[in-house]
């Protein structure tokens, strides 16, 4: 990994917002000023709508709006070309939609931008959730291919289908980094220091090794979140990055 400075490092984390209001998102951003990207997930979304992008727009802030879109084809395109006329930076799709839905989202969220004058969003694919353990993917969805194979073969199909990138668990970005080429955004979540618990992320890295791995952006909340001094814990991460 090429030696970068403290605040270019901090312009590839991103912290997401999950609570479930806006007061309690400004509040968030507020307390960590250092932070310019953040991810409005689900939750805050269809809490607030629209709303909470235009206060983080209001404070020049990167958004992710991370939908993980999935469904027909027609449907995913109406949905990306509402989603581009926000302005935001990054856009979610499930991969496992398909070449055609994939496309076709692709194609209406540059047509929502143009439409409202505004930068088209990336449009990325999730590879496959990193909840899902191998035992899940093998039992539970009846996929008999490794998650390793499994997260490659999603990634190539939105590389295909004209997408700019895909999240993927940090174990996969280093095969992906390789097979689909340096241009292609990797957006890791599952990533947790070594000082902080592993939670729900069955496939973790530490942000250190994640970015060594390929990574070109890392998605770090609860240990930021919920500490005692999230500003405090955002700078340490950074910091460990840099060492």
């Amino acid at each position: 990994m090429t030696k970068q400075t403290l605040e270019q490092i901090a312009e590839r984390i991103i912290v997401p917002l999950d609570v479930p209001t806006e007061a309690e998102a400004i509040a968030l951003i507020q307390s960590i000023p250092q932070v310019t990207f953040w991810k409005v997930g689900l939750e805050l979304f269809v809490s607030s709508g629209p709303s909470v992008i235009d206060a983080l727009k209001s404070r020049n802030k990167k958004i992710f709006l991370d939908l993980k879109l999935h469904d027909i084809p027609n449907t995913m395109a109406g949905a990306a070309k509402a989603a581009g006329r926000y302005g935001v930076n990054l856009l979610t799709v499930h991969a496992a939609a398909g070449k055609a839905a994939l496309m076709a989202t692709q194609a209406a969220a540059q047509a929502g931008a143009q439409a409202a004058e505004k930068t088209a969003p990336q449009v990325i694919a999730v590879t496959l959730l990193t909840s899902i353990s191998s035992d899940a993917l093998s039992n539970e969805l009846q996929v008999s291919t490794s998650v390793a194979d499994y997260a490659q073969r999603m990634a190539q199909l939105a590389n295909a289908s004209g997408l700019s990138g895909a999240v993927c668990s940090p174990q996969e970005a280093e095969q992906l980094r390789q097979s689909c080429g340096d241009a292609f955004l990797l957006v890791c979540p599952g990533v947790r220091p070594t000082w902080a618990h592993k939670g729900d992320q069955q496939r973790a890295m530490t942000p250190k090794q994640a970015m060594a791995s390929g990574a070109s952006y890392l998605v770090i909340g609860r240990p930021i979140t919920q500490a005692a001094d999230p500003a405090a814990a955002f700078e340490r991460i950074c910091q460990e990055i840099a060492a």
